[in-house]
């Protein structure tokens, strides 16, 4: 059953082949045999699982099942869950146990899904590589000897080794579809707003957004209809009505304008990668799409822009970690002051204390108006730059990461060269479009992903045009040998 999509299981279960408690439980035995490898999990909740798959199997018997009625996912270890570790992948929240759900945790919880675990993540989701983590690295399922992407490196790793058919991730600069990228799966960031943040523990708050993680374009679009809706409890939440994802999947492409970015196929790419995102275009064409090359100018800011807009925000979100109220507390601190400056020094990780230094200096006095504010009158030229593109094309298309996935170890001394991983996908942050990565080859047995870019809240016509590739191709139905069984 592993080798199944959501869409395929909730067929199966809405046919009786087979239970939810028997689903659960075989994906359970394959998480305990399998994730030593990789390392993808940091709690699984095999009790709960069992719980919640029993309610699951009586709401189906009952005839009141929704669509993800027991189906097991798996939670990025970021959202908090009433009763369950939730870490942030970090050593300052290794002893924290969330007093509430998330709201997108209690959404899954109504819809009637199965949570197995909370998977592994760079720490306070700070890194594109999955090795920040205070609980290990995790490893690619394609080749354990490279990185799976971050900061949802867990989720994208269990996806793909089919562990479990689908799990959240959430995504700041990149954080959901780099990932998916390098591990050969299916992942989309919303519109900023249209999934709730309540309960998702803040890196960046302007920039951050939950998402899902999937085989596919029609897993994606299931999970994003629980998820996705406005909330009372963020005032960033989006107070639009969501539409049926499902419904629009198959809708026919042809005349559909995609957008080529020639700053996403210059100097930095990959010579092998961009072939294979050439031939996934060339398979677009060939759907009835037309294809144009249009221009984001102001792309080479959003590395640099990100860079001050990120930390800052960190550095202000993280500034509650303090050793006081929860989370880790320093032994025998001599005085407030002590407590303070040991409690963060040893509860934080290199990268993190890196991105707190470098966002408390750019919004110190004196600074504030040469580094904060000039990045955000940037910030608007990147996405005024998207407002534009979208009034000629429909979609824009280009590679989600310049290289197939590099090895662990590879970009760690180096922080910059291992920023720059997230070129392509940054600017989609800043500007709070939305954008996924789907699968479309392999440059020497590790996976390449194709980035689309849509206009505001226009997820439905990202999820069709992935979907329909997806109904040409099948790069997203394969499996990583080591895997298969």
């Amino acid at each position: 059953m592993h080798d199944k999509t959501i869409a395929q299981l909730a067929a199966g279960l809405a046919q009786r082949e087979f239970s939810s408690v028997e689903l659960t439980t075989a994906l359970l035995a394959r998480i305990k045999a399998r994730d030593g490898e990789l390392n993808a999990f940091i709690t699984v909740t095999e009790e709960l699982a069992l719980a919640q798959a029993q309610a699951a199997d009586q709401r189906i018997q009952a005839g009141s099942a929704a669509p993800l009625t027991g189906i097991p996912l798996a939670q990025k270890d970021i959202f908090c869950t009433n009763g369950v570790k939730t870490s942030c992948g970090s050593k300052m929240l290794d002893n924290f146990i969330a007093p509430y759900d998330a709201t997108v945790v209690r959404r899954f919880n109504e819809a009637g899904a199965v949570m197995v675990g909370k998977t592994n993540m760079d720490e306070f989701a700070m890194g594109s590589s999955n090795e920040t983590s205070f609980y290990g690295p995790v490893k690619n399922p394609w080749d354990l000897a490279a990185v799976p992407g971050g900061s949802s490196g867990g989720s994208a790793a269990a996806v793909a080794a089919r562990l479990v058919p689908g799990a959240t991730g959430t995504d700041t600069g990149g954080s959901i579809r780099q990932p998916a990228a390098l591990c050969g799966i299916t992942g989309i960031k919303p519109t900023y707003g249209r999934v709730s943040r309540w309960g998702m523990i803040a890196f960046a708050s302007s920039l951050d957004q939950g998402g899902p993680m999937a085989t596919t374009a029609e897993d994606c679009a299931l999970m994003l209809e629980a998820m996705a809706g406005f909330d009372t409890r963020d005032s960033t939440s989006a107070d639009l009505p969501v539409p049926s994802y499902q419904a629009t999947l198959a809708n026919d492409i042809k005349g559909l304008r995609i957008g080529l970015p020639k700053e996403y196929f210059g100097e930095g790419l990959d010579p092998a990668v961009a072939k294979v995102i050439e031939q996934a275009i060339d398979e677009y064409r060939r759907l009835g799409a037309e294809v144009v090359e249009i221009s984001l100018p102001n792309t080479h800011l959003a590395v640099p822009t990100y860079y001050v807009v990120a930390p800052a925000e960190c550095s202000s979100n993280l500034s509650r970690f303090d050793g006081v109220r929860y989370g880790y507390r320093c032994e025998a601190p001599k005085n407030l002051e002590d407590l303070y400056k040991r409690s963060r020094g040893e509860g934080f990780g290199p990268e993190v204390q890196r991105r707190i230094m470098i966002g408390t200096y750019a919004l110190s006095a004196g600074y504030y108006d040469a580094y904060y504010l000039k990045a955000q009158k940037l910030r608007h030229l990147i996405s005024d730059d998207f407002k534009r593109a979208f009034t000629q094309v429909d979609v824009i298309m280009g590679p989600t990461s310049p290289t197939v996935a590099f090895n662990i170890g590879e970009k760690t001394a180096d922080p910059v060269t291992m920023y720059l991983s997230d070129i392509y996908t940054i600017a989609v942050n800043l500007a709070g479009v939305p954008g996924m990565s789907l699968p479309v080859g392999f440059v020497e047995g590790r996976p390449v992903g194709m980035q689309l870019i849509g206009n505001y809240f226009d997820e439905a016509r990202l999820l069709n045009v992935a979907h329909k590739f997806q109904q040409a191709t099948d790069w997203h139905a394969r499996l990583p040998e080591a895997f298969k069984a």
